[in-house]
């Protein structure tokens, strides 16, 4: 037995519960390169292209480099798009398997078996945004100043928060895709016109006064906007 498997004995945590959220995350971590090797190699080229060369010509939005201004949104991308994949994947991989039957026969109560997924699929979102964040730190430190964080804890909770409601939409794309290629189609008209329409890469000033009233219909650009207050 693991210190996290006596820490969740000795807590109360209950067996079954545990387990599942323990499949889930092992199913994930046990695959690093999976797992955090793609966001990793594609926020260095979202900070290469669009922060440093793209950015050299755009300047400062908002009074801030281009490279900073992009940084929350990347944070807030790579959290909820990882959450969204990991939570419907792992319902519908499930049912393609038969394997989901098994965990709806034991003896667990629906709740807890959908929190287990919501708080695996959110720790996956956590953890890559955690991991984009401080790869931003670091380029934008070496290239221009540090990054100021304020109020830190809000800003775990604020991740936490909204990686569980992305979490809880992909269980329900993973009940309802018929196929895989239904769960590519979710993430190319459901979550890339969140990100694009979400004033990730600009400012909403820069909008036509009606494509910035569409935008704000977007729970994206909020999301960004939250996360730019906590990084200062």
């Amino acid at each position: 037995m693991s210190a996290v498997d006596r820490a969740a004995a000795a807590i109360g945590v209950p067996t079954g519960f545990y387990t599942l959220v323990k499949r889930e995350v092992l199913r994930y971590v046990r695959r690093p390169k999976n797992t955090f090797l793609p966001p990793f190699i594609t926020n260095v080229l979202y900070f290469s292209v669009f922060g440093v060369v793209l950015g050299s010509r755009v300047g400062e939005i908002i009074g801030v480099p281009y490279i900073l201004f992009i940084l929350p949104g990347l944070v807030v991308l790579g959290a909820v798009s990882n959450a969204f994949e990991n939570a419907s994947f792992s319902i519908f991989h499930g049912r393609w398997n038969e394997y989901l039957d098994e965990t709806l026969t034991s003896p667990l109560s629906y709740t807890r078996m959908v929190w287990a997924y919501l708080l695996s699929s959110a720790l996956r979102g956590v953890l890559v945004g955690t991991l984009i964040g401080v790869l931003g730190f670091f380029i934008i430190g070496g290239l221009y100043r540090p990054v100021p964080v304020e109020r830190p804890l809000y800003l775990v909770a604020f991740l936490v928060v909204i990686t569980l409601l992305f979490s809880s939409l992909g269980i329900v794309g993973g009940l309802v895709a018929d196929d895989f290629d239904d769960l590519t189609m979710m993430n190319q008209f459901l979550l890339r016109p969140l990100v694009f329409f979400g004033a990730v890469f600009y400012s909403l000033g820069d909008l036509p006064p009606l494509l910035r009233d569409v935008s704000l219909l977007n729970p994206m650009v909020y999301m960004d906007n939250k996360v730019v207050v906590w990084c200062g």
